[in-house]
């Protein structure tokens, strides 16, 4: 196959554009919330806050013990393994189903906002769902020549509450003077 460099992209299969604004890949985290993974994730970044350590302080301020809002997407994410699964789980599974489609074989997530809102409590069941919020026109960047899409996960707890909303930018691309060979 010659190689020649990319300078234009396929359209947006109605079926990718038919995903926007669609609830995608709802998973219940494996295991409920708990003090020993708040208790390690603090020990390991020295974070000695009272709130994730002594419950008097946590009932003071918070009605109870909560994980810290930087942990929101440690309970959904998947384990390496777990038993039964056939296949590798990785989170973000819009992101990897929009590079196939897009027939963009490298992406970068060029930004990620984090929106908190109910506190995670410990002994809650965190799920969560994706949602591809849109897709760019065709842009050129330093890297190469894609497009730009948002994917927000949110994060519900086991009462239905929005726990928070990670909202994720990305850009697939092919590389400049790339080919599709």
């Amino acid at each position: 196959m010659s190689s020649s460099p990319i300078t234009e992209l396929l359209p947006v299969p109605d079926e990718v554009t038919a995903r926007i604004g669609l609830i995608q890949y709802e998973v219940e985290g494996s295991f409920p919330v708990e003090n020993g993974y708040v208790w390690t994730t603090c020990a390991s970044v020295e974070n000695g806050n009272p709130l994730f350590w002594n419950e008097t302080v946590a009932n003071e301020l918070t009605n109870g013990p909560i994980a810290p809002p930087t942990m929101l997407s440690v309970w959904f994410r998947p384990h390496h393994w777990s038993p039964g699964r056939t296949e590798s789980a990785v989170p973000l599974q819009a992101h990897f189903d929009l590079k196939d489609a897009l027939d963009l074989p490298e992406a970068i997530i060029s930004s990620n906002t984090n929106t908190f809102h109910e506190p995670v409590r410990i002994g809650d069941r965190v799920r969560s769902r994706q949602i591809l919020r849109s897709i760019s026109e065709p842009k050129t960047t330093k890297l190469g020549y894609g497009r730009f899409w948002t994917i927000d996960v949110e994060y519900l707890n086991q009462k239905d509450a929005l726990l928070g909303v990670e909202s994720y930018t990305a850009f697939g691309y092919h590389r400049l003077g790339g080919d599709r060979s």
